[in-house]
């Protein structure tokens, strides 16, 4: 295969992968709560820098916060901006590679293998930090309409002697490890399920406990209920859709082809290197 032509297919593949990631960017498709491109995260900075609090208080509480909103608005604004640029790349460099192969302007590969040098790089870099905020945000935050974690059967706290301990507790301060992050919602427990509605039919209501009543205390227990050997999130899964399911596949989606993404345009780059080097193997 000749060079021109792996640089035709890296271009073919930026272009490609990229409008899939516009057709299904959970930030673009506004499938996220919040306004995350507007967010005021110099008064979250102000408020972390001033307070007096220490140790997981603070990492868990203020610290958080800060990270929250800046690790938020960062993939909002590269998520708009690796997107376009890519599209924009993808489609300029596609085009010169595919003129070149029919033998117009020929005299101007050199040049092109520099556009490719040059977009490739700034391409990938764009790329890699956009998939660096997704991960991050994907794997460690959540929506403002947040959802308790629950495990497959929808338990959330089981009986350990004379009281409960939550499953998902971690410690006084970080009660974010009690909600589902984004990489969570993928899984069943948290959309529509027959089966597990059916199941959770059959449990004696006294242990199935409404989302805004949970509370796990500050050490993780929770008082014993009689006839409770576990407790359940209370949650009518007939009457709740996939939306949750749809916004962790777009997060996913968008991290694998981003991922994809940075190798065409390490190839890019390579390709438009040894182009213009050596102009006449194209």
């Amino acid at each position: 295969m000749s060079k021109g032509l792996i640089f035709f297919c890296c271009s073919c593949a930026i272009l490609l992968f990229t409008i899939i990631n516009l057709s299904v960017g959970p930030i673009i498709h506004g499938k996220v709560n919040g306004d995350w491109g507007t967010a005021n995260c110099e008064y979250w900075k102000d408020i972390y820098d001033e307070s007096p609090q220490k140790g997981d208080e603070l990492k868990y509480g203020h610290e958080w916060a800060k990270d929250h909103c800046i690790r938020k608005k960062a993939m909002h604004d590269m998520e708009y901006t690796s997107f376009i640029f890519n599209a924009v790349i993808g489609y300029v460099c596609a085009t010169l590679g595919l003129l070149h192969l029919f033998d117009v302007k020929k005299e101007f590969v050199s040049k092109t293998g520099l556009i490719g040098l040059g977009c490739g790089i700034v391409g990938f870099v764009f790329s890699f930090v956009y998939v660096i905020f997704n991960g991050l945000v994907y794997t460690t935050y959540y929506d403002n309409s947040s959802l308790y974690k629950r495990d497959s059967d929808g338990v959330f706290a089981e009986k350990k002697g004379n009281e409960y301990e939550c499953i998902y507790f971690d410690s006084e301060h970080n009660k974010h490890a009690l909600i589902a992050k984004y990489s969570d919602l993928i899984q069943k427990q948290y959309n529509y399920n027959k089966d597990l509605d059916e199941s959770l039919g059959k449990i004696n209501s006294n242990c199935k406990i409404a989302p805004s009543s949970l509370s796990c205390g500050t050490n993780g227990k929770i008082a014993l209920i009689s006839g409770c050997d576990k407790l359940y999130v209370n949650v009518d899964y007939l009457n709740i859709g996939v939306t949750n399911k749809d916004k962790s596949d777009r997060f996913l989606t968008t991290l694998i082809l981003s991922l994809f993404v940075c190798l065409a345009n390490i190839g890019l780059a390579i390709f438009g290197f040894l182009l213009f080097r050596t102009p006449g193997e194209f």
